[in-house]
């Protein structure tokens, strides 16, 4: 895709294969982590997954996605695309880990994250990346038009 502005000229290149395939990486980390016990990082690489995936499909579209919010995306692409309702709807408490590091302070004595999170929370959030990125494997194995189906 080419845009033009005045004299100069823009290419942009479809990454959504690098975008993908670092949601897989990120996936896999997760089910990782999970498997070892660090259930802080589980839940945050399943949000990073889910977000990657997302934006591939937007990248796929021609278009570029800003933000990390999981719910944010889902809901633009359901503009254009079919999505879910539940997928939309499910509560994402992952959502808290793309704000600032925790980093401890004189006021606080250690970051929220770490040992905040139980088994049953990690397992569902790893689940729901899981979901996602089957969703959004289904849409960029389709061809994704810019502005539509």
């Amino acid at each position: 895709m080419v845009f033009a502005d005045e004299s100069r000229y823009f290419v942009l290149v479809d990454r959504s294969r690098d975008w993908f395939d670092q949601a897989v990486g990120d996936l896999e980390h997760a089910k990782a982590d999970l498997e070892r016990g660090f259930y802080d990082w589980a839940c945050f690489s399943s949000q990073q997954a889910a977000e990657k995936a997302l934006k591939a499909v937007f990248q796929r579209m021609g278009a570029e996605a800003w933000g990390h919010s999981v719910a944010d995306l889902l809901e633009e692409l359901a503009k254009v695309h079919q999505v879910p309702v539940d997928l939309i709807t499910r509560p994402l408490s992952s959502t808290r880990f793309t704000s600032q590091p925790d980093i401890p302070t004189p006021t606080r004595a250690a970051p929220q994250g770490v040992g905040r999170y139980r088994e049953g929370e990690a397992r569902r959030l790893v689940a729901y990346g899981e979901e996602i990125l089957k969703f959004c494997e289904g849409l960029l194995s389709s061809d994704l038009k810019r502005g539509g189906p």
